[in-house]
């Protein structure tokens, strides 16, 4: 092990070490890591476009195909910290590669379900294999790329995948469900899954806690009862059940984090370390990366309807339009791995911000009639700000943690990215749909309907667009269309405009606050091949 040094000099954190260069072996090693990643973001957006064919065939109940969808973010989420501090102690390696055997099963079982029931089992061991699959993978990129130039490159490829596979979640759907069965956007995985079973255990390294003590079952018990009905109760504001039920389990889920914290400061081998959150680098650039994807994927819920029900586009062709926001995630990503070695973690993440900020600037000024370049320029500008966002928080996080707490702390970064992405829905989601709600109803978008076919209408531009396609009259369901398409519109600019301000504040803080914190160097891990 190499002698590490850490100065802490006028607030300024400077992290020094003698560290090994990576070689062939590590950079294939990082493109098996990115796989996994990869698959797992693509799984939480594919299956969007599958579900009218799903419930076609399936004819699955409306709360039950609910659950086919929310199962699986739920599962991934609730276990992502117990599998961190799993990883940390029985291996980092050996739980990826059991992981990857899971998501392999589960993903078969899941595109030859027989039911609704038998389906909605599949996705939550799916989403229970996805939380193995996560964690190590970034820890492990901690363990492989000791040098701190070359770690911060391989975040930057690892956030790449992460934020790609969510763009190329509705490409790779699009394609598949034109040619094949429902099942197909999960049978894409089991060919992957083999590949890193295969090349697994030859590219990459193991690592466990040289002292993880006894594996703390309660805590993990009280993670889940704090993580679940949390990530429920965000999803019933999204999906307008703002009620009592989400209230309570958003009020069980805060007081069941609470007594997991107050638990791990009392233990001696705790499965999250709360001294974590006292290191402000650590606790301000977590925020920072949720604060990212509240944004991202709040605005992606207007996108994807906006290419489909506003603009009219096929689902593959409407997939299409979004690859510039993956690629402009890999292009900031890398670029900003490059600048974080001159410039200070909070300058980099502020100036990400502050592009991604910009890109909701412009995605504001779009309307029913706005050609897609207005999308695309705001997109290429997103998805540089994010990408370069949550490359430099991802790696600024693991270099942070100390390497026996690698895997947890990659688990409480993932975590907190799922919590983000449901805050995202609900807040942005919530606020557009209220601007919907409103502009349809003061345009007289009911008049001539009935009750029944109005209330439809007027809660989402889906129903407008199912009640048109039953009208005799087509020129009043053409009237309908425009009404709801611009209502729609004008939501999706209040969530972009909101978004642009929070990302916009965002980005001075991150800045301010993170001044004086600067990670040289990584620091140094143990290797056991």
């Amino acid at each position: 092990m190499r002698e590490l040094h850490v100065h802490r000099t006028q607030g300024v954190v400077t992290v020094r070490q003698d560290a090994a260069v990576a070689g062939r072996r590590e950079w294939l090693g990082l493109a098996v890591l990115v796989l996994p990643v990869l698959l797992v973001s693509v799984t939480v957006t594919v299956l969007y476009l599958a579900l009218p064919l799903l419930s076609a065939d399936l004819a699955p109940s409306g709360p039950r195909l609910l659950w086919i969808v929310d199962v699986y973010a739920f599962l991934l989420a609730g276990l992502l910290i117990p599998m961190g501090a799993l990883a940390d102690r029985i291996g980092r390696r050996k739980l990826l590669l059991i992981g990857a055997a899971a998501f392999g099963v589960t993903s078969v079982l899941a595109a030859y379900a027989p039911g609704a029931d038998p389906l909605i089992a599949a996705r939550a061991l799916q989403g229970a294999a996805a939380a193995t699959l996560m964690p190590p993978t970034l820890a492990l990129i901690r363990t492989m790329f000791r040098d701190p130039r070359q770690r911060r490159m391989a975040v930057a490829v690892w956030a790449a995948g992460f934020a790609g596979g969510s763009v190329l979640g509705p490409i790779a759907g699009g394609w598949l469900l034109e040619r094949f069965w429902w099942g197909s956007v999960f049978m894409i995985n089991v060919p992957v899954m083999i590949l890193l079973l295969v090349l697994g255990p030859f590219l990459l390294p193991e690592y466990r806690d040289p002292r993880p003590g006894p594996f703390d079952v309660a805590g993990a018990v009280l993670s889940l009862a704090a993580v679940l009905p949390v990530v429920y109760g965000v999803k019933q504001f999204a999906s307008g059940g703002a009620g009592p039920p989400a209230l309570l389990a958003v009020a069980s889920g805060v007081l069941a984090g609470a007594v997991f914290l107050r638990r791990q400061r009392r233990r001696a081998h705790p499965m999250l370390d709360p001294r974590l959150f006292s290191d402000r680098g650590f606790g301000v650039s977590l925020v920072t990366s949720t604060l990212a994807v509240f944004a991202l994927v709040g605005l992606f819920y207007f996108v994807a309807q906006y290419l489909q029900l506003v603009l009219g586009l096929r689902p593959l062709v409407a997939g299409l339009l979004t690859l510039p926001a993956a690629g402009s995630a890999l292009a900031g990503s890398a670029l900003a791995a490059v600048i974080a070695q001159r410039v200070r973690p909070g300058y980099v993440m502020g100036g990400g911000m502050s592009l991604a900020a910009c890109g909701f600037a412009v995605m504001s000024g779009l309307d029913v009639s706005s050609g897609r370049w207005v999308l695309i320029a705001g997109l290429l500008l997103l998805g540089s700000g994010i990408g370069a966002v949550q490359a430099v928080a991802s790696d600024v996080i693991v270099a942070l943690a100390p390497p026996e707490r690698a895997g947890s702390a990659s688990a409480v970064m993932e975590a907190a990215t799922e919590l983000g992405g449901a805050l995202g829905v609900a807040v942005l989601g919530s606020m557009g749909l209220a601007v919907y709600t409103g502009e349809f109803a003061a345009a007289g978008g009911h008049a001539g309907l009935s009750a029944e076919d109005a209330l439809v209408a007027g809660e989402t531009l889906g129903g407008a667009v199912a009640v048109a396609g039953r009208l005799p009259d087509r020129e009043a369901a053409a009237l309908l269309l425009d009404v709801a398409r611009s209502a729609f519109t004008g939501g999706l600019r209040t969530a972009a405009v909101l978004g642009a301000v929070v990302l916009a504040l965002a980005a001075v803080l991150v800045a301010v606050l993170l001044r004086d914190v600067r990670v040289d160097a990584a620091t140094a891990d143990g290797r056991t091949d």
